[in-house]
C-alpha cells in the first residue's frame, strides 16, 4: 500500500486494467486536477468478481503496463489487494481506512461502472465509507442518472463545482465530473487482439 501523510487528499482508482489504456490515464488526470488531489492510487485488482477471469492477463503484466501509462508522479500504481487477499472493494476501502487515519480519500470510478454498481458486494457500505467521484465516460452520461446508486443517494450528490472539496467531505457524498472522454475500452482492445 502506498504511503500518504495525514491531511493529504488521495484518490482511489481501482480496476482490473486488462489492459490499461490512455482512457484510464485520462480519468486519472481529470480526477487529480478536478478533485485537487495530492496523490492518486491506481489500484490494479487481482480480478473483478463480476467479470470472467479467463481473459485476465497476469497481475504482474497489468502492473507493468499501468506504470508505463500512468506517467504523472502523483500517481502511485499498486496491487496491494493481492498481498492482503482482498477481493471486494468494500474490504479494500475498510483496509485503507484502518491503515491511514487522518488521510482524506475519495473513490474514483468511471460513469460506465455506476450502471452496475448496485451489483457490487456491499455497495451501500462503499458509498458510506468514502466520498465518490464519478468521471464521465462515452455513452454513460445519461445512463448514470437512472442507476440505482444515483437514485438511492441522490440526496448526497454535490455540485460538480464543489469537486475540489469532495475528498474532505464525510461520506455519503458524490459528484459527477464532466470533461474530455476517451472511447477506448479494455474489452475492445482485448477483442481486437483476438482478430
Amino acid at each position: 500500500m502506498p504511503h500518504a501523510g495525514k491531511g493529504l487528499a488521495v484518490g482511489l482508482f481501482g480496476g482490473s486494467f486488462n489492459p490499461p489504456h490512455a482512457g484510464h490515464a485520462l480519468v486519472a488526470e481529470i480526477a487529480l486536477r478536478r478533485l485537487a488531489l495530492d496523490q492518486l492510487w491506481w489500484i490494479v485488482t487481482p480480478g473483478n468478481p463480476l467479470k470472467s477471469a479467463r481473459e485476465l492477463a497476469p497481475l504482474a503484466s497489468r502492473i507493468v503496463q499501468s506504470e508505463k501509462i500512468a506517467r504523472n508522479p502523483k500517481i502511485k500504481v499498486t496491487a496491494f489487494e493481492a498481498a492482503h487477499h482482498v477481493r471486494y472493494t468494500a474490504d479494500t476501502l475498510a483496509l485503507i481506512k484502518a491503515r491511514n487515519p487522518g488521510v482524506d480519500f475519495v473513490w474514483i470510478m468511471g460513469a460506465d461502472s455506476l450502471r452496475d454498481f448496485h451489483r457490487w458486494q456491499r455497495w451501500r457500505e462503499i458509498v458510506l465509507t468514502f466520498p465518490i467521484a464519478v468521471i464521465d465516460r462515452p455513452g454513460a452520461t445519461l445512463s448514470f442518472l437512472s442507476s440505482v446508486v444515483a437514485k438511492t443517494f441522490d440526496y448526497a450528490r454535490i455540485d460538480e463545482g464543489d469537486a475540489p472539496r469532495l475528498a474532505r467531505m464525510r461520506a455519503p457524498a458524490w459528484t459527477f465530473i464532466h470533461g474530455p472522454r476517451s472511447s477506448l475500452s479494455s474489452t475492445a482492445i482485448r477483442n481486437a487482439g483476438k482478430g
